[in-house]
């Protein structure tokens, strides 16, 4: 499986797609749509920032729409952008499944579509993600690193509509698989989390303390969101900074968190390198690319339904307090913001 490094992230997809946009390849006047899943949530204004800004600079069209977390709402704004001559889709899906009837759509009509950070399994969409299977692995040999290696561990899932949410517990699994079953690791709380939203997960969590009278010693959140509705259960019962936490998405919140001591860590996903393989590859599309011949892609299959899909993985990176200074040095996040409060001997602070 093919992937490319969040380190080299940006420059590998400019390496990647270096020369593909010059002269005439591109002819301008192309129309790209895009469907967000909920683009309340902070990481998708960044996405959106690069995207857009490809898309207008090689002058073409932008047209977007928010499902505001409703796959229903998401099935009519696919049809709305296609009735507004989008050449090519980019889809954030709520509901992986339920969203196929807007996608078989746009394949009867010939219109290429990128299956964007979350998976849709059909074999005319290009999914363009960081590798989350990975990211599940580097949230739980992190904890595991820490020190965390044996207690009761309570895991908070994404949405269980979301393919990403079964990637990422598969990742965590791989690395934790072998402490539960010896006895070291006990799982006494594992529940998805509607929509991913920080409230749900803020009310999974109490709900999990009730439950273990207060008695939990890890927090596998999979997502920044819910590691702060997490962090606020802990907080209300005193117990917030003495158990560990995980996340992923580096939002700025989280790695502010980290910083302080209530998150462990933050698996950084650089969006504006994502945005940017994605933008360039949508162009190529909307322009006549075939799917196999966008450079830097590979089959996928590891979906719930096994079907192949052409893939384009990026590899994330994980920021605990050794390494704040990687997103601070990135232009990421600022300092004054990533250090506020920061415990002391803070990497950057």
């Amino acid at each position: 499986m093919k992937k490319i490094s969040l380190a080299l992230a940006t420059a590998s997809a400019a390496a990647i797609f270096a020369g593909s946009f010059s002269g005439s390849v591109l002819a301008e006047g192309k129309t790209v749509g895009v469907s967000w899943k909920v683009f309340q949530e902070e990481r998708w204004k960044r996405d959106e920032a690069v995207i857009k800004g490809i898309v207008e600079a090689a002058g073409d069209t932008y047209i977007s729409a928010d499902a505001q977390g409703s796959a229903g709402k998401q099935l009519t704004d696919v049809e709305s952008l296609i009735s507004q001559g989008a050449d090519v889709l980019l889809i954030v899906p709520f509901d992986s499944e339920a969203i196929l009837p807007a996608v078989e759509q746009a394949a009867a009509e010939g219109i290429p579509m990128i299956a964007y950070d979350v998976q849709i399994e059909h074999p005319d969409s290009l999914y363009v993600t960081f590798d989350n299977v990975g990211v599940g692995r580097l949230m739980a040999q992190t904890m595991l690193d820490s020190g965390q290696t044996e207690g009761n561990f309570a895991f908070i899932k994404g949405d269980p509509g979301d393919p990403n949410a079964t990637f990422l517990y598969n990742g965590i699994m791989e690395v934790l698989q072998s402490g539960i079953d010896s006895g070291a690791i006990k799982n006494v709380c594992d529940v998805f989390t509607d929509g991913w939203k920080p409230e749900n997960a803020q009310r999974n969590m109490e709900q999990c303390l009730t439950s273990q009278n207060n008695n939990v010693d890890a927090v596998i959140s999979e997502n920044d969101g819910m590691a702060g509705g997490a962090v606020a259960a802990l907080e209300a019962q005193g117990m917030a900074g003495n158990v560990p936490v995980t996340g992923q998405d580096g939002d700025l919140a989280a790695i502010n968190r980290v910083a302080r001591g209530t998150q462990l860590v933050s698996v950084w996903k650089d969006s504006r390198a994502l945005g940017k393989v994605a933008a360039e590859a949508a162009l190529m599309l909307a322009n006549g690319t075939a799917l196999a011949d966008i450079p830097g892609t590979a089959p996928f299959s590891d979906g719930k339904r096994g079907v192949e899909v052409t893939s384009i993985l990026l590899e994330p990176t994980p920021i605990t307090k050794s390494n704040i200074s990687a997103v601070i040095d990135a232009g990421w996040i600022d300092k004054a913001k990533a250090c506020e409060g920061a415990q002391d001997g803070v990497d950057g602070c």
